[in-house]
């Protein structure tokens, strides 16, 4: 039997994600008892402290256990947080050398969604792969530089540790688990009792580009802004480089440093965001839309497009617009 120890933080969280790992985890039982045979998952809530208050006081969560009481486990997982993370991560510092003593005892840890960050504050993701919310990328990047965060990514898995994109994606990541634990049969079969669609493995048609604009580098915001302004235009790093006076090797790297993108990163980005908005809303053929943000080249249009959304221009319309969606 594998003991599994699902976090319940001292501080606001995603209850669906408590709720969400128990659940699936919990199927896999009931339908190894259905079978006759013995549950596989040993589930235990563990917290801080014998209560957790939620939305308000809306919900109460009452752990079976406190990390002082689970002197060995062998899955982790870590729920996602909810609000301000720097606060989430103060009040859920106690949960840190646990995991880490338990991970070195031989348990794997899962993070959901911006439960990442938590899993980073161990130090045990330094020089390893990690995904979280696409949403929440740019914190992550600056709190923990030294992780390779994959925000297109909906699952990682690393020298047992694991990791997920945002929101419902988790469940993607526990099917993942049960199959690892328990085989491909009973992955499907969970996916198809709980309608948990299979082998998702990219949450960058979800993202929505807005730029990182947290920085104090006010040259480059401006940049931002005309780059955001002049969607349609051909924009050239020497351009803005020479707008804002600045030389373009230092232009490039202040835009680095700012952003996490180079300077044509970003232009491609905005661009993309506009065309997605059109096919999202617009009656626009595939080329008026590749026109509209600036593309003359088809094949360079749709490349870019798929290598940021994961899909291709006609196959996100048909997703995404209204009118192709209710045909």
């Amino acid at each position: 039997m594998k003991h599994v120890s699902v976090l319940v933080p001292n501080s606001p969280c995603i209850l669906s994600s408590v709720i969400g790992a128990f659940k699936v985890f919990n199927t896999v039982n009931m339908t190894l008892e259905k079978q006759g045979k013995k549950p596989f998952f040993n589930i235990k809530l563990v917290g801080l402290s014998k209560e957790t208050s939620l939305y308000d006081g809306l919900f109460v969560v009452r752990p079976e256990a406190l990390i002082g009481e689970v002197s060995k486990t062998d899955l982790i997982v870590i729920p996602a947080f909810n609000g301000d993370i720097s606060s989430c991560l103060k009040l859920n510092l106690d949960y840190i050398p646990w995991i880490t003593e338990q991970y070195k005892q031989g348990a794997e840890v899962a993070s959901l969604c911006t439960g990442a960050f938590l899993l980073a504050s161990t130090g045990l993701l330094k020089g390893k792969k990690c995904s979280t919310h696409w949403v929440a990328a740019d914190a992550f990047r600056q709190a923990f530089p030294d992780v390779k965060l994959q925000p297109e990514k909906i699952i990682t898995d690393e020298l047992g540790m694991y990791s997920s994109g945002g929101a419902y994606s988790f469940l993607n990541l526990m099917i993942y688990l049960v199959e690892k634990y328990c085989g491909r049969e009973m992955a499907v079969y969970c996916s198809k009792m709980l309608e948990i669609e299979i082998e998702r493995k990219s949450q960058s048609p979800f993202a929505i580009f807005t730029g990182q604009k947290t920085h104090e580098d006010e040259p480059i915001k401006k940049a931002q802004l005309f780059m955001e302004n002049n969607v349609n235009s051909k924009v050239s790093v020497d351009q803005l480089s020479d707008m804002f006076s600045i030389s373009r090797r230092n232009f490039e790297r202040r835009f680095k440093k700012a952003t996490s993108n180079t300077p044509v990163e970003y232009l491609q980005r905005v661009k993309i965001e506009a065309a997605k908005k059109s096919l999202e809303s617009s009656r626009e053929n595939i080329n008026e839309v590749m026109y509209s943000v600036g593309y003359s080249d088809s094949k360079a249009f749709r490349t870019m497009f798929k290598k940021i959304t994961g899909l291709s221009p006609i196959s996100y319309r048909n997703k995404y617009n209204r009118e192709m969606a209710v045909k």
